[in-house]
C-alpha cells in the first residue's frame, strides 16, 4: 500500500447539530438510496473536512446524516437530472408554497395520472417541485425512471398512506439547504473547485452485475462503461490533489481493476427498488476510499498514476 500523508486541516468548526435526530431526512425515494446502510457509511467518513462535495445526489442521505451530526461545514451538492436539482432548489427557496400545493394533492390514481402527463417544464416553479415530490411517493416502488425522451414513466403505486406530506421534514430540509450550494452538472464539473481536505462522496449508477441488472435511467442518457472509467480518473485526480473521496459501487471485476491501489471495504446492502421482495437484501456492494479507513485522517499518497498495476 502506498505511503500515507498527514491532513493538515484538522481544526474545523461544524454548523451545530440538528437537536432533532430524525429530521431532516430525505424527502425522495431514490434508486440506490443509502439511509438503510447510513450509519456504516458514516463510520467511514474522515473526521474532519471542508467543503462536502456530492455529485450524485439522488436522496442525499448522507448530506442529511452528516448535517444531523452537525458535520456539514459548507456542501456542494449536484446531479445532472434537472428535474431533481431544480426541485431541491425550490424546496430551499420557497418550501411553504410547496406545502402548500401538496396538502391539496388527493391520493388518487386519476389525479396521479393526469398530473404525470403534465410538462415539469411548463409549471411554475412550486409546482413542478410539488409533482416532483408527489409522483415519486406515489408511483410504483418508489421509482424515478425516464423513457429515452427523458419522460416520467412510472405507473401508479399501491400504498395505503404515501407519505406524501412530512412537512415538517420538508421545512427541516428547506433549513439545512439555506447554506448550499445546488447545480445541475455532471460530476467532473462539480468537483473542479475541491481542495486539499475537502470530502467528496460519489454514488454513481452502479456496474451492473448482470445483463438484467442495468438500470441507469435516472436520466434518459444513462452511465456505461465509458462513465464508469472517467470516475475512475477523477477519483484518483483527487487523490492527487489531497482531497478525501469515498465512492460506492457494485462488486464487479471491472469495479475492482479501476480502484486497484485504494482502500476497499466490501458491505451488504438492501436494494428496495427490486419488485420481488426476496431480492432486496443481501447484495455486496464495494465502499472505495482513497484514505486507510481506521486512519480517517490520512490519504493514499498519489505516487502510482491511474490505470498502473504498480503495488508496494
Amino acid at each position: 500500500m502506498k505511503n500515507a500523508m498527514q491532513n493538515k486541516n484538522a481544526s474545523l468548526t461544524a454548523l451545530p447539530a440538528n437537536k432533532n435526530r430524525q429530521i431532516p431526512r430525505p424527502f425522495l425515494k431514490w434508486a440506490g438510496g443509502k439511509s438503510s446502510i447510513l450509519n456504516h457509511l458514516i463510520s467511514y467518513v474522515p473526521q474532519q473536512f471542508h467543503t462536502y462535495y456530492e455529485p450524485f445526489l439522488g436522496g442525499g442521505a448522507l448530506f442529511f446524516g452528516l448535517y444531523r451530526l452537525g458535520r456539514i461545514h459548507q456542501a456542494t451538492l449536484a446531479d445532472i437530472n434537472k428535474e431533481l436539482i431544480e426541485t431541491y432548489q425550490i424546496i430551499q427557496q420557497n418550501v411553504e408554497a410547496v406545502i402548500q400545493l401538496l396538502d391539496q394533492y388527493p391520493y388518487d390514481k386519476v389525479f396521479y395520472y393526469q398530473l404525470r402527463e403534465k410538462a415539469p417544464e411548463a409549471l411554475p416553479p412550486a409546482e413542478r417541485a410539488a409533482r416532483m415530490i408527489y409522483l415519486n411517493k406515489t408511483g410504483y416502488n418508489g421509482l424515478y425512471r425516464v423513457n429515452k425522451k427523458g419522460k416520467f414513466n412510472v405507473p401508479f403505486g399501491r400504498y395505503k398512506s404515501p407519505n406524501y406530506k412530512d412537512f415538517d421534514n420538508l421545512r427541516a430540509v428547506s433549513q439545512a439547504l439555506q447554506k448550499v450550494t445546488l447545480s445541475i452538472a455532471n460530476f467532473e464539473e462539480t468537483i473542479t473547485s475541491a481542495q486539499k481536505g475537502d470530502f467528496v462522496y460519489f454514488d454513481p449508477p452502479y456496474d451492473p452485475v448482470s445483463e438484467t441488472a442495468y438500470f441507469t435511467h435516472y436520466h434518459s442518457n444513462g452511465f456505461g462503461k465509458n462513465d464508469q472509467e472517467r470516475l475512475a480518473q477523477t477519483f484518483w485526480d483527487l487523490t492527487a490533489k489531497g482531497v478525501y473521496v469515498m465512492l460506492s459501487n457494485s462488486d464487479t471485476p471491472f469495479i475492482r481493476a479501476l480502484y486497484e491501489g485504494a482502500y476497499i471495504q466490501e458491505i451488504l446492502a438492501p436494494r428496495f427498488i427490486n419488485s420481488k421482495a426476496n431480492r432486496r437484501t443481501g447484495h455486496q456492494e464495494l465502499l472505495i476510499m482513497n484514505y486507510p479507513p481506521v486512519e480517517a485522517g490520512k490519504l493514499l499518497e498519489p505516487t502510482v498514476a491511474y490505470g498502473s498495476k504498480e503495488t508496494s
